[in-house]
């Protein structure tokens, strides 16, 4: 069997990368399997409606609090080794999921998930980034490995369908047991270990203070895009900023800091990650607004409306098969800002959807959009992973993926908040005479209000209060999409002008052995200086999961 190259990979490694996709394809059919199993495992465990939030919500606490922990870690105790850990403890968890005799059981079982999710995604990119060291190589494994995080999306629904039609709600847990255990008999043989000889303890303090500030900070932002401006959320938000000040300074008196503040030093480090973060921020979090739209403003089921998003499934996986092509010809800046300008277009197109004859412009729109974003999220993945020595691979990760959650999670509390005031503005001076006070109040806070109180109205009246609702919903939609699309014109040019001196990953593949691929990346002060930068063979790593 060809182990391939220094330079490059043979059928080993390929073999190697499915092994790596099935957690990836796992983590994301699951999410949206338990979108559909919540209704039923609600009614038989008793679960209120607090306690079906902290279902949904506590997995990606976990994941979001750990993963720089895992990530680091990672590198100190080997790669493979993180992983299958991280592979056993989500099997375990996921029998105690499909299992749990109450909602707090469950509850447990979906933060253990998410703790033991945190290592994956990290060691599998590190994995990646020493399987794959021709950078052209690389760039389509990354692209190949995201592809399967974009088809569990799609196949998650159809899977959960099957599932629930025919076994208990359990069963949607259960199904990442088998996968787990291909990983756990295959990996050893298929994949490498990677770890850094040289790494220091792993200092407990930090651990603790990294989860001080990121818990906090993800959970006062989600709640305020949830509830609106409250004290509790808004506390939240500042002691995890409050804490991660304190996190930071630590980290620099540190001789093996857990993260390592000098990445972001360098230029194409640090943009790349802003703009994967931004990014995510407003294109992440449109897609929530096009959710509602179709549900609440279209009438469509869950099924229908996730029929419709297809077509944005579709072009993301173009995007992202495309994109390591088309960039060993150009530089990575040019395709990224182009890319992003087509996103923009989709972003005015969805801008000019109405109520009545918007449906296919706004899964046209959602399409366009997620095919401009392909490069950004794969060839910014790329620079993130090989800006940096590949004894940080496991920290770069970790900050990838950190960066998705925080760019997703600000973008539905920022521009959530904006279409909830642009919204409750419209509708205010709208709702007709003779709609009870309490019908009102509900149709003022929310379309979801609107729509509950409607259905609760005589037909006639339920319709004229219905119209209005959507009429301002989509409104704020409009104007949400063209400050997004606006915001995403800055990103563009902001990356184009800060990366326009990476070279394109054919002519980094073809520099000899003594001639740095990319000679202006490593930058003074930057990492290269702390022990040096990854050469045009060297390991990288990243993930970014905010498709």
């Amino acid at each position: 069997m060809d182990t391939g190259t220094a330079t490059g990979a043979g059928r080993r490694e390929w073999i190697g990368l499915a092994v790596l996709a099935l957690p990836t394809l796992l983590i994301s059919i699951d999410v949206f399997v338990l979108l559909l199993a919540l209704p039923h495992l609600s009614a038989d465990l008793g679960a209120s409606s607090t306690q079906q939030l902290w279902i949904m919500d506590v997995y990606g606490f976990m994941l979001s609090g750990f993963l720089i922990t895992m990530g680091t870690l990672g590198d100190r105790i080997g790669r493979r080794r993180l992983l299958l850990i991280g592979a056993t403890g989500f099997a375990v968890a996921s029998v105690l999921a499909a299992y749990s005799t109450g909602p707090g059981m469950l509850i447990a079982a979906r933060a253990l998930l998410g703790i033991a999710g945190a290592t994956l995604a990290p060691s599998t990119l590190g994995l990646i980034s020493n399987m794959f060291r021709d950078p052209r190589q690389r760039a389509v494994a990354i692209s190949v490995w995201l592809v399967c995080f974009i088809s569990g999306a799609a196949i998650g629904p159809l899977v959960g369908g099957a599932l629930l039609g025919h076994f208990w709600w359990g069963s949607a847990f259960l199904i990442g047991v088998p996968i787990m255990a291909v990983l756990l008999v295959t990996a050893p043989t298929l994949l490498p270990e990677y770890r850094d000889t040289a790494a220091g303890r792993l200092d407990l303090t930090s651990v603790g203070l990294s989860l001080a500030s990121i818990l906090p900070f993800i959970y006062g932002v989600k709640e305020l895009a949830k509830n609106g401006w409250q004290t509790v959320p808004v506390l939240a938000v500042v002691a995890g900023v409050a804490m991660g000040v304190v996190f930071a300074a630590r980290q620099r008196t540190l001789a093996d800091p857990l993260l390592d503040l000098r990445l972001f030093a360098d230029r194409t480090f640090s943009t790349a990650l802003g703009g994967l973060m931004f990014g995510t921020m407003l294109m992440g979090a449109i897609m929530f607004f096009i959710t509602q739209y179709l549900q609440l403003v279209q009438g469509l089921s869950p099924l229908r409306a996730g029929l419709w998003m297809l077509p944005g499934t579709a072009g993301s996986v173009a995007g992202f098969l495309l994109s390591p092509l088309i960039a060993r010809r150009i530089r990575p800046a040019y395709l990224i800002g182009g890319g992003l300008a087509v996103s923009v277009v989709g972003l005015l197109i969805i801008a000019r959807a109405d109520t009545v004859s918007g449906l296919a412009a706004v899964a046209a729109g959602f399409a366009v959009i997620n095919l401009g974003a392909g490069p950004l999220v794969t060839l910014g993945t790329d620079l993130i992973v090989g800006s940096v020595p590949p004894a940080k691979a496991g920290s770069a990760a970790a900050m990838n993926e950190t960066s998705g959650e925080f760019g997703f999670a600000l973008g539905i509390a920022v521009l959530g908040s904006l279409g909830t005031l642009l919204y409750r503005s419209e509708i205010s001076d709208a709702i007709p005479a003779g709609v009870p006070a309490d019908a009102a109040k509900a149709a003022r806070d929310t379309l979801a209000g609107a729509t509950t109180a409607a259905e609760q109205l005589p037909a006639g009246l339920g319709a004229q209060l219905l119209g209005p609702a959507r009429e301002a919903y989509t409104s704020g939609m409009h104007t949400l999409a063209a400050v997004s699309a606006a915001l995403l014109v800055v990103v563009a040019l902001l990356t184009v002008t800060l990366l326009r001196h990476v070279r394109p990953s054919g002519e980094a593949a073809e520099a000899g052995p003594g001639e740095p691929a990319e000679p202006e990346r490593a930058e003074a002060g930057g990492p290269a200086d702390a022990g040096g930068p990854a050469d045009a063979g060297g390991p990288a790593e990243a993930v970014h999961a905010t498709a």
